[in-house]
C-alpha cells in the first residue's frame, strides 16, 4: 500500500511543476502588460493627446455654445486631467443668466458642460433695444436683442425702479401657458394707481389691470375668455372688479350722443 502511494506522488510532481511554471508565466505577462500600460499612461498625460479636443454644451437656449465655452476658459491647449470641474463651474456660474451648471470629463479628451438658464420672463424696451428680464428680476443691460423677441412679453413705457421690479416678480409667478398669452405690457399709471398697466394679449384683447395682484388676476384669463364671444374685441378689466367692455360700446355711445345733439 505504501509503495503504491509513492508511485502516485511521483506521477504528480511533473504536473505540479508545470502548473507552477504556467502561473509564473501568467504573472510575468501581467507585470509586463502593467508596465507597458503605465508607460502609455505617462506618454498620454505628458503629450497633447490628453488635451481637450471636444467640448459639448447642453441645456443652453439663449446663450450660445461659444459664449459658454469662453466663460469656461477651456481651450484645445488645456489638459483634460489638469482641469478642476469645480473651478470651471464657478467661472460659468458668474454669468447672471446661468442658474445651474455641471461639468463632466469624458475619456479620452472630451468635456461636457450642462447648464440651466434662468427663465426670461419679459423684455423691456430701452432706446429701441430689448433688454431681457430674468426670473429673479435682474435686467440684462449688457445683452440687447437685435430683433423683436417672441418668447416673453415686452414691457413698454417702464423705468427702472420699484414698478418694474414688482412687475417682474408678478410675471415670475406665472406658468408658461399664461405668460405665452401676453404680447405687451404698457405702464400706464393713473392718479389713483401708479401701478396701473395696460396689457395687450396675443388673441387681440386688451386687459386693464394693476401690477400688485396681476399674477392672481391674469391666471383667470383663460377661464374668463372662454365665456366671451371670440368675435368681439374689447377691454377686460381686472382691477377691483372683473368685467368686459367691448370696443363697440364706446363707439355706440358716441353715436347716440351725436344723435341727441
Amino acid at each position: 500500500m505504501k509503495k503504491g502511494k509513492v508511485v502516485v506522488l511521483e506521477e504528480r510532481v511533473p504536473k505540479l511543476k508545470e502548473q507552477r511554471r504556467q502561473r509564473a508565466n501568467r504573472l510575468l505577462i501581467g507585470y509586463i502588460a502593467l508596465f507597458f500600460m503605465l508607460i502609455l499612461c505617462i506618454i498620454y498625460f505628458q503629450s497633447p493627446l490628453s488635451n481637450v479636443s471636444k467640448i459639448e454644451v447642453r441645456g443652453n437656449k439663449h446663450l450660445t455654445d461659444r459664449q459658454i465655452v469662453q466663460l469656461s476658459g477651456l481651450t484645445k491647449e488645456t489638459s483634460l486631467w489638469k482641469v478642476k470641474n469645480e473651478d470651471i463651474e464657478k467661472k460659468i456660474s458668474k454669468h447672471p443668466e446661468i442658474k445651474e451648471v455641471r461639468v463632466q470629463k469624458r475619456f479620452p479628451n472630451k468635456m461636457v458642460i450642462t447648464v440651466a438658464e434662468r427663465k426670461r420672463i419679459a423684455y423691456v424696451l430701452d432706446k429701441q433695444k430689448f433688454l431681457p428680464i430674468l426670473e429673479n428680476g435682474q435686467v440684462l443691460t449688457a445683452t440687447k436683442e437685435p430683433i423683436i423677441p417672441s418668447d416673453a412679453p415686452i414691457l413698454i413705457g417702464w423705468k427702472k425702479g420699484e414698478e418694474i421690479q414688482e412687475m417682474a416678480a408678478q410675471l415670475a409667478k406665472l406658468p408658461d401657458s399664461i405668460l405665452n398669452l401676453i404680447s405687451e405690457i404698457h405702464h400706464t399709471p393713473r392718479s389713483s394707481d401708479r401701478f396701473h398697466i395696460t396689457v395687450y394679449m396675443n388673441d387681440g384683447l386688451e386687459v386693464s389691470a394693476t401690477v400688485r395682484n396681476f399674477a392672481e388676476k391674469i391666471a383667470l384669463y383663460p377661464s374668463i375668455v372662454s365665456h366671451l364671444d371670440p368675435n368681439r374685441k374689447g377691454v377686460l378689466h381686472l382691477e377691483m372688479s372683473t368685467y368686459f367692455e367691448p370696443y363697440e360700446s364706446s363707439e355706440q355711445g358716441d353715436d347716440s350722443d351725436e344723435s341727441k345733439r
